[in-house]
């Protein structure tokens, strides 16, 4: 019964799809015929109201943090299942006909829920990236190979800076599972660097 019980509520938190709600309530606009079409912050922040995209932002980083926490508490040993299912969640909502959005932010919000450092790795090479390159893209690209390198390295050495709640060989291969779910998720935006029609970040 576990199993069941994680399933539905890691899905159910990650299918949520703030973007959507908060466009359609407060500016009357569905994110879906704007821009990219894509129901995460980066879209939410080409309607112009940058409030609305920090707000989806934020909402879908817990939507990847309050299920994953709330599995370490209760269900330690079906965290893998509970990180999965929320991005799953996120990517593949029931709600939208299975079309969502490209799982970063909840990515992270998982990330935090299982490394504090992970997480803060994620955001800082993030930041050093866009600034960079001014792509939102290449950027989650780059730091979900970046989070999922680190958590390669070495036992003694990745001991010595990431604090984890469960195995290690389970902590990798769900970090390898989701970078190759992202990867799949940016796939068009792949396409896009590769012809130079990408759009760039405009803050």
């Amino acid at each position: 019964m576990d199993p069941f019980i994680v399933i539905f509520f890691s899905y159910f938190s990650g299918s949520i799809p703030f973007g959507l709600i908060l466009t359609k309530l407060f500016s009357g606009q569905d994110v879906r015929k704007i821009g990219s079409g894509n129901i995460g912050a980066t879209n939410v922040l080409r309607t112009g109201n940058k409030i609305l995209a920090f707000a989806t932002l934020l909402l879908d980083v817990l939507k990847g943090f309050v299920p994953v926490l709330i599995a370490q508490k209760y269900f330690p040993e079906l965290v893998n299942l509970s990180c999965l299912l929320a991005f799953l969640g996120h990517i593949f909502p029931l709600w939208l006909k299975f079309k969502g959005g490209k799982g970063v932010a909840t990515y992270l919000g998982i990330l935090f829920a299982l490394s504090l450092q992970l997480g803060f790795l994620f955001i800082f090479t993030w930041l050093v990236v866009s600034l960079i390159f001014k792509y939102s893209s290449l950027s989650s690209m780059f730091s979900s190979l970046t989070v999922l390198v680190i958590s390669l390295i070495k036992d003694n050495v990745l001991k010595s800076i990431i604090s984890i709640n469960y195995t290690e060989d389970d902590y990798k291969i769900i970090l390898f599972i989701i970078f190759i779910l992202i990867m799949f998720t940016h796939k068009k935006n792949i396409s896009n660097l590769i012809n130079k029609t990408e759009h760039k970040i405009k803050i």
